[in-house]
């Protein structure tokens, strides 16, 4: 794996939920990821990506405000905002490879930073263009 990470909601939101599946595995990743203190990458988008999936999943704001803050608090990571240069960029993504708007612009993210991204979205993870690398948690955790 190079340089720093990018995370999809999908991985925050599986780590926060113990009834899915792979929810060891997703909370592991982001322990090692806070523990190796790995550069984290991550658009804005994350943030309403992730208060909305697990407000959906718990039924409970205060538990989606939980998660959300626990994403904002994670140790050194960069946000990095949706503007146009970034929009073009996952635009392009979308249009060219198929992906939809919002893993596209996870897409982007890594791309432009040189991260490594780590989701549970396997379609995400394969219509990436092949510059950037894409693994699931447990495949984060392999290398």
């Amino acid at each position: 794996m190079r340089g720093p990470i990018t995370v999809d909601a999908s991985v925050f939101l599986n780590a926060a939920n113990a009834t899915e599946a792979g929810h060891v595995t997703s909370r592991r990743f982001l322990e090692w990821l806070h523990a190796e203190r790995i550069p984290v990458v991550l658009p804005t988008l994350v943030l309403p990506e992730v208060a909305a999936g697990s407000r959906r999943i718990s039924g409970s704001q205060d538990i989606a405000r939980l998660v959300t803050v626990g994403v904002e608090h994670i140790s050194g990571a960069i946000f990095v905002s949706l503007d146009d240069s970034l929009a073009e960029a996952a635009a392009g993504l979308a249009m060219t490879r198929g992906m939809k708007g919002s893993d596209a612009v996870y897409g982007a993210t890594a791309q432009r930073f040189g991260a490594t991204l780590v989701t549970l979205d396997r379609q995400q993870r394969t219509r990436l263009s092949p510059d950037i690398e894409a693994l699931s948690p447990g495949e984060a955790l392999e290398q």
